[in-house]
């Protein structure tokens, strides 16, 4: 295979990079160019993305790419979801747009739910979770507060689409992004239009869902003089990070479950068709879009954020860890001692986490850790059988027998989490890559200039270029009787 190169932008909600992808010889390298910081604006009581900041920071990526040498084939962005950008008659972009975390979302589906659709009729529509941030409320609660840039708006773009066009002029829907909206309808593939219709707001707004891998168009003559780069053209890849951190997954065949970890864990697995049932509506399971049409049936799970935030608390105290001392003093603490549901309402942002804890602990009648190694072990073995709880749902749900699960993002490099999981779920655990999102990126766009001609070659080559490791369950005896105990405690 002759040198083919890729320019890739990761966004997130605290920063973002550029990163430089090269396939040769069968194998991936990767540069990352630039980074840079992505903050929450807040003005006049709102919290906005700075769009124009990021676009100039975009530039930059452009410009280190020029300077590299490398004849880039595409440019592909993915950032989080939900978020949208606003665009007038005239083609500008009217703003900043929102932030998911803008307060004036609160309270906004029960509003919707009682004043526009009943939440049963919504949730069969997008088999979406019914989240205050989804695009969907972000609208309402814009048309009920007789937003001005709404009114002035013929087009909304999401977030990497509205990236995209500022990069070339031309506008569109891609299927990932939108899915996380609660607006797609994922059995037709379209937005659903009266779900706008019947607030007020134009069904048009967001114009046609184009499929992920669709060439939106070229840099404009400016961007490409400017930066150094020729007229190289831009990719609509799975532009929600984690629909492109699941397409990175090294699995040989359909028969995994997926848990992208990281402050947040995001646990599902891949099916064909959407599964929208009253169980799935109770467990408030969301059906995403995936790469070539498939649908990533997944749920939350408060991830590392708990040892985070103890973290950061310890570090106040005087008490600063490393990453080796941290696992080190778990695994010499005492196992299966104390457990706590990480998805507990009281650990959503306590004023001390360690506190959070031990209250926890206390009121469930259960022993109290008191030392920093007994709250890290109880952090760590309280994920991995919230993770065990979960996947009981999925296996229940699959269409498919699950075989390993595979653990993508930054929490897989934690090597004693990644065996307690193997040991509490009882099947492997394949762990990598760790720049999941990133590798997705790149290859989606090798994808689309046909180097890959399907979701499952692509994987395939993932698999050989990558380093992943593997980890077989051991004490499941010990485990399962540690689950059962403390199942009552997992809501």
């Amino acid at each position: 295979m002759e040198q083919i190169s890729f320019l890739a932008f990761d966004l997130g909600a605290t920063s973002g990079r550029s990163i430089l992808g090269t396939l040769r010889d069968g194998k991936l390298q990767m540069k990352e160019l630039t980074r840079f910081p992505n903050q929450i604006l807040e003005l006049g009581g709102h919290y906005y993305w700075n769009i124009f900041s990021l676009y100039e920071h975009l530039k930059a990526g452009m410009i280190a790419c020029a300077k590299e040498g490398a004849k880039i084939t595409s440019i592909g962005i993915d950032t989080w979801g939900v978020d949208f950008a606003l665009i007038g008659e005239d083609g500008q972009i009217l703003g900043m747009p929102l932030a998911y975390r803008d307060l004036h979302t609160t309270g906004a589906p029960e509003e919707y739910f009682a004043k526009v659709m009943p939440r049963k009729e919504v949730y069969d529509l997008t088999g979406i979770q019914v989240m205050n941030f989804n695009s969907l409320y972000q609208l309402y609660a814009m048309q009920r507060d007789h937003s001005s840039p709404l009114k002035a708006a013929v087009r909304a773009l999401f977030m990497p689409d509205a990236l995209s066009y500022m990069l070339t002029g031309k506008m569109a829907t891609e299927y990932t992004i939108a899915s996380t909206s609660q607006i797609l309808n994922p059995r037709t593939k379209k937005m659903e239009a009266k779900l706008l219709e019947k607030m007020g707001v134009k069904g048009s707004l967001f114009g046609e869902v184009v499929p992920t891998g669709t060439v939106v168009g070229t840099l404009t003559d400016a961007l490409a003089a400017e930066t150094g780069l020729d007229k190289v053209p831009v990719v609509a890849v799975a532009g929600h990070d984690t629909a492109s951190a699941v397409a990175a997954v090294p699995a040989s065949d359909e028969k995994f479950a997926y848990l992208s970890s990281g402050t947040w864990s995001l646990m599902g697995i891949e099916v064909k068709d959407p599964v929208i049932t009253d169980e799935t509506a109770a467990l408030n399971i969301t059906n995403e879009g995936g790469v070539e049409g498939t649908t990533r049936l997944l749920k939350n799970i408060t991830g590392m954020w708990i040892l985070e935030q103890c973290i950061k608390e310890w570090k106040k105290e005087g008490a600063e860890y490393s990453y080796p001392e941290i696992v080190k003093m778990a695994g010499e603490a005492t196992p299966f001692r104390s457990f706590i549901d990480p998805d507990d309402p009281s650990f959503a942002n306590p004023p001390s986490m360690a506190a959070a804890i031990r209250n926890y602990c206390a009121a469930s009648g259960q022993p109290v850790p008191q030392t920093h190694a007994e709250l890290i072990r109880c952090i760590f073995e309280s994920l991995a059988l919230k993770y065990k709880d979960i996947l009981e749902k999925f296996r229940v749900l699959a269409p498919f027998p699950i075989e390993k699960l595979h653990i993508i993002g930054g929490g897989s490099k934690n090597r004693l989490l990644d065996q307690f999981t193997a040991n509490a779920i009882g099947i492997p655990v394949v762990a990598g890559p760790s720049e999941a999102t990133a590798i997705g990126n790149i290859m989606l766009q090798a994808r689309a200039a046909g180097c890959v001609g399907s979701l499952q070659q692509m994987r395939d080559m993932i698999a050989k270029v990558v380093e992943t490791e593997t980890f077989t369950p051991q004490d499941t005896a010990a485990w399962n009787e540690a689950y059962y105990k403390i199942k009552h405690l997992l809501k």
